[in-house]
């Protein structure tokens, strides 16, 4: 390991990314804060709060109650989790898309139709359809993952029933 990565805790690609990714941060908050910054600064701030009161707590509760539902109790943590992963994914990609695009997706009146140029009429149906889209990539993703796992179990007998593992 050289002396970089010890002292820096991760490779130098990585501090490149990160130094990318802070740079376009940058830029994106000095062109927000241009215009109003004071109510930028409130709508940041109501949303952290929203987020940390509001949506964490919500979201950690359907979490454990898809975890009850979803997994058998004597379920091994790795194995479940890996399983749950996969309704996880869809439904936050999901769900962040309606966060971002509910007023269209809702069809509220707004001013977005001058911004876009289409009718609200479409972002429903295609919300769905990305969301339709979402599960059944996670559905074959798990099924590929399942498949790939049995037939390593099949070819490894070491790690059968019988091992005594």
């Amino acid at each position: 390991m050289s002396l970089f990565s010890r002292r820096y805790g991760g490779r130098p690609f990585h501090l490149l990314v990160m130094a990318c990714c802070f740079t376009v941060a940058g830029y994106a908050a000095v062109r927000l804060l241009v215009g109003r910054p004071v109510a930028v600064a409130v709508w940041f701030i109501g949303a952290a709060l929203l987020h940390d009161l509001v949506l964490v707590p919500l979201y950690s509760a359907a979490d454990r109650t898809a975890r009850a539902a979803a997994l058998p109790p004597r379920t091994p943590p790795p194995a479940g989790l890996r399983r749950l992963n996969h309704l996880r994914a869809p439904v936050v990609l999901s769900l962040l898309l309606l966060l971002v695009w509910f007023p269209l997706i809702l069809r509220r009146p707004a001013p977005y139709h001058q911004d876009t140029g289409l009718s609200d009429s479409v972002y429903l149906d295609r919300w769905l359809l990305v969301t339709a889209g979402l599960f059944a990539a996670s559905a074959l993703t798990a099924l590929l993952n399942t498949a790939r796992r049995r037939r390593a179990r099949r070819r490894s007998p070491a790690h059968g029933p019988s091992s005594g593992l």
